[in-house]
């Protein structure tokens, strides 16, 4: 059979996902360029500082703020002393390193920091995660779009949707979920995470800083994600394609 080519040199069809720059700084000061989908960049900015552990509280988080440029977005966030104080001191001592490669960090000690164990929470019932897949598709009015953006999703203790978010990087959506799950103070200890994305070891570090009880995930895990969630008592569930809820971790 003879591969014919659909010809979208064009305009195009159908929308592509977006994809910009987004720097993050920290009292004035820049940390990180990412690369993200252009929505619900304030709930990223919170997630990350949060995930990344660059304060040790929400409430150290002061104000967050966007600016768009040619190049991209500006996120500019005000944080306490004492957490910039650390933050500035964890540069200095990263610098003159040689990078590992893994995910931006710049050396192995800083990727594998070590994490405060998770007190272990309850599974959700099996009947929260059935027809999750159709569910969850959804809430992704993005993603059906273009086809190309990963989802996380916030699920109540009777397993309804209660929040989702979306971006190109897997990582990005957590991010975003976990922020606009913190603006409304969702205790994440009891909560249950849905990603549509394979789990990479950053998701489950995340989801530890974050002090999140079970994240699930639609495509298989690491086995360093699989080990780091054992060590650290998080629930870590993968739903197969048959349906099958494979658990990993159990964290109580």
């Amino acid at each position: 059979m003879t591969l014919i080519y659909k010809d979208y040199s064009g305009p195009l069809p159908s929308p592509l996902p977006d994809e910009v720059a987004v720097s993050l700084s920290y009292n004035g000061i820049s940390h990180a360029v990412m690369v993200a989908s252009d929505n619900d960049l304030e709930d990223f900015a919170l997630g990350f500082t949060l995930s990344e552990g660059l304060v040790s509280h929400s409430d150290h988080i002061y104000s967050i703020s966007s600016t768009q440029t040619d190049l991209g977005f500006v996120l500019e966030i005000k944080i306490a002393q004492r957490d910039f104080q650390n933050l500035k001191k964890r540069r200095r001592n990263l610098q003159g390193r040689s990078g590992c490669g893994l995910c931006g960090h710049e050396s192995l000690e800083s990727t594998f920091s070590p994490l405060a164990l998770l007190p272990g929470s309850a599974l959700p019932p099996g009947e929260n995660l059935q027809g999750i897949r159709q569910r969850i598709r959804d809430w992704q009015p993005l993603g059906a779009d273009s086809g190309a953006l990963h989802a996380a999703a916030l699920l109540n203790q009777t397993g309804d949707i209660i929040l989702c978010r979306e971006d190109i990087g897997r990582h990005n959506a957590l991010d975003k979920l976990l922020g606009a799950a913190i603006k409304q103070s969702v205790d994440l200890s009891s909560s249950c995470i849905v990603m549509t994305s394979r789990c990479s070891i950053e998701l489950v570090r995340k989801a530890v800083r974050c002090r999140l009880g079970t994240l699930v995930t639609l495509a298989a895990p690491s086995s360093l994600s699989v080990a780091t969630a054992r060590t650290h008592h998080l629930n870590l569930i993968h739903i197969s394609r048959q349906g099958e809820a494979r658990l990993y971790s159990k964290g109580a």
